[in-house]
């Protein structure tokens, strides 16, 4: 069974640090894309950040450069985003998703071949 698992979320204060994980099983995730998306309440889903499938090349939203980094371990099938300088703003269900031999140019415009789950973000305090 091919799934994506999230994990990592958590409540947090603002200015606070998360990474998140995103753990693949069932496939290897070496021939794909990646990307993280969040969903906050009542908005529409957003592309975070982008990796390519050797992790060489990366994008953001502007609403997170220069405080995201996404990163990738194919050796160990896993996905990571690190997260800093939390903002309220950032508060949101987050899901990775998975493109096979997807597009990073196209990555986060979320048409994706496999999603997890997703794991929640508060930050507040």
């Amino acid at each position: 069974q091919l799934q994506l698992v999230e994990s990592g979320g958590g409540l947090v204060q603002p200015g606070g640090s998360l990474r998140l994980s995103c753990a693949a099983s069932g496939f290897t995730l070496d021939y794909y894309t990646i990307g993280w998306f969040r969903q906050a309440p009542g908005k529409e889903r957003e592309g975070v950040s982008c990796i390519s499938r050797s992790g060489g090349s990366t994008n953001y939203a502007d609403s997170v450069k220069g405080r995201f980094t996404i990163s990738r371990d194919n050796a160990k099938n896993m996905v990571y985003l690190q997260m800093n300088s939390l903002k309220a703003d950032d508060t949101a269900v987050y899901y990775c998703a998975a493109e096979l031999v997807g597009r990073l140019d196209l990555c986060r415009t979320g048409g994706m071949d496999y999603w997890g789950k997703g794991t929640l973000v508060t930050v507040s305090s």
